[in-house]
């Protein structure tokens, strides 16, 4: 396993390289001055040259890529070039809001796609069967931001049950302090109840507005597994014995059929976690997602390099992760 592992990293290298390779070559290769792209028309000519000179745009573009890579070792991802703020304290900042918003979107997806596919496969070709598979190809089908400015207004606007966007009240009173940056654990370790209550209401709807593609596409590879593992010989054989059918459903059968759906769970997740530029600006979630939107709008380089680096690297290690759990889900499987 230790080998396994260590032999996944080394491979890693080459996978990373690729991503700073293509991140460095896509920004660099845009037609036009970088510098004259980054600040705009209307600047003046002593501007550019500063700025040509302050991010090395001078030098040949293998120097540039060299002197990129060697930041990259060292952490630094460089400064936001209209803030002046080190990308990597943004991205600390903004992290633990898309993590907490992907993690609630994929608890949602869980709760709710495995057991509809679940559901789905063992009332296969029933009205059951066809509601579910129809309701999940609407939500794979649904533009999100649509779903999320639908639900803004019926929820937000109209009932006014649930706050329109934001992650917390800022006119609310509330005293908590974000010690963690994860509002939900940092309110309940002070003991504030209002305030993890406020902020339960601002994640409710963008993370039920991101939930609904891995919900979809969970329950269809769900129902999919299961169909293949109820057909198998030693589920027959489990019945045969007079075993309760739940306990062959969930004991049996379900715990076979969990590591496509696992690879799914990692992929999606993975992608979450990259930001959900459409929730993040629709609901204004402070997040990587808007964070790196923002960064393209106003032409900051060195926040998208920064950004998707990060992004592409968080998505490598989930995978990593996901292969490493298959051995904890089936036995047979040993890595060497």
């Amino acid at each position: 396993m230790g080998r396994y592992i260590f032999r996944r990293l080394l491979n890693l290298i080459p996978v990373l390289f690729g991503i700073t390779l293509l991140v460095f070559l896509f920004l660099h290769l845009i037609p036009g001055d970088p510098a004259i792209v980054m600040l705009g028309d209307r600047a003046t000519p002593d501007q550019v040259e500063a700025l040509r000179e302050r991010m090395g745009l001078n030098e040949p573009l293998p120097l540039q890529y060299l002197a990129f890579l060697g930041n990259l070792v060292r952490f630094d991802l460089g400064s936001s070039i209209f803030t002046g703020v080190p990308i990597i304290r943004e991205i600390l900042i903004r992290w633990p809001a898309t993590f907490e918003l992907s993690v609630a979107a994929m608890l949602i997806a869980l709760v709710l796609g495995i057991p509809a596919g679940v559901l789905a496969a063992v009332r296969k070709n029933s009205w059951l069967d066809n509601l579910t598979m129809s309701g999940s190809l609407i939500g794979v089908s649904m533009p999100v931001y649509w779903l999320g400015l639908l639900l803004v207004y019926l929820f937000a606007v109209n009932l006014q049950w649930l706050p329109p966007s934001g992650r917390i009240s800022v006119d609310a009173g509330l005293s908590f302090e974000p010690i963690t940056g994860f509002y939900l654990f940092d309110t309940l370790i002070q003991g504030d109840f209002a305030a993890f209550q406020d902020v339960l209401a601002h994640l409710a709807l963008p993370a039920l507005t991101l939930s609904t593609i891995p919900l979809a596409i969970l329950a269809r590879i769900t129902r999919s597994a299961m169909l293949e593992v109820l057909s198998q010989d030693y589920i027959r054989t489990a019945r045969a014995k007079g075993l309760l059918e739940l306990r062959v459903i969930f004991k049996h059968a379900l715990k076979n059929a969990m590591l496509p759906v696992i690879t799914i769970v990692g992929l999606e997740f993975g992608t979450l976690l990259g930001g959900a530029i459409l929730t993040e600006t629709i609901f204004s979630w402070p997040g990587i997602g808007k964070w790196i939107y923002e960064g393209i709008l106003s032409r900051d380089y060195p926040v998208v390099q920064g950004g998707v680096i990060f992004v592409a690297t968080a998505f490598v290690l989930i995978n990593l992760l996901v292969d490493l759990s298959y051995a904890l889900l089936d036995p047979r499987i040993q890595y060497k």
